[in-house]
């Protein structure tokens, strides 16, 4: 398309002048082309792409460390085997998303909706779920060791290995109730 186009050719004038060592902002074309990619549909698996919502949108492998991609319906977008350190999701529609084999340290998942998302073998030391629903989410394989507040997030029918279950438990911020769903943190986790 003629957006896709014209995005490539900024893309590309801001690579040469980063090469080129002209003073801008570098560091702002990889989270211009992270956007682009999953708000238009790049990669998409669905014949039309999307514009309104996420259909299945492919980013495996992607670099997207730092990412502000809070407040967005992604529903179903795979972020397989990508780099999302330290992004910002807090109140996205994620349902259905894939985060399988990703590394998101210290991102903020703070009230978003992670319904059916698959979490397998993600890496999420210091990442935050505070008021998130992670109702049915997959998760075997994944550790949450050092991972950020859970408080009030909802954990209906997740089913989690039992020492993953004892450590979500035993953490301070294993309190409260959700305030989409109404269920209780620690009894979303089955804690004794």
């Amino acid at each position: 398309s003629d957006a896709a186009r014209s995005f490539r050719a900024q893309l590309a004038r801001t690579a040469a002048a980063c090469a080129a060592g002209v003073a801008l902002s570098c560091a702002a074309a990889p989270q211009d082309a992270a956007s682009f990619k999953i708000e238009r549909g790049g990669a998409s698996s669905s014949s039309s792409g999307f514009s309104s919502g996420a259909y299945k949108v492919i980013t495996r492998g992607v670099v997207l460390d730092r990412s502000d991609l809070s407040k967005k319906s992604l529903k179903g977008v795979s972020f397989q085997q990508s780099l999302c350190r330290q992004c910002n999701f807090a109140g996205s529609n994620l349902r259905g998303a894939t985060f399988f084999d990703s590394s998101l340290d210290g991102s903020d998942f703070t009230g978003a909706v992670l319904t059916q998302a698959n979490f397998e073998q993600a890496q999420l030391k210091g990442a935050t779920l505070k008021d998130a629903v992670v109702d049915q989410a997959y998760v075997m394989g994944t550790l949450f060791d050092e991972v950020g507040s859970i408080e009030n997030t909802d954990w209906t029918d997740t089913d989690l290995r039992k020492d993953q279950r004892k450590y979500l438990c035993g953490l301070e911020s294993a309190k409260g109730t959700n305030p989409k769903t109404g269920v209780d943190t620690r009894e979303s986790l089955m804690c004794p």
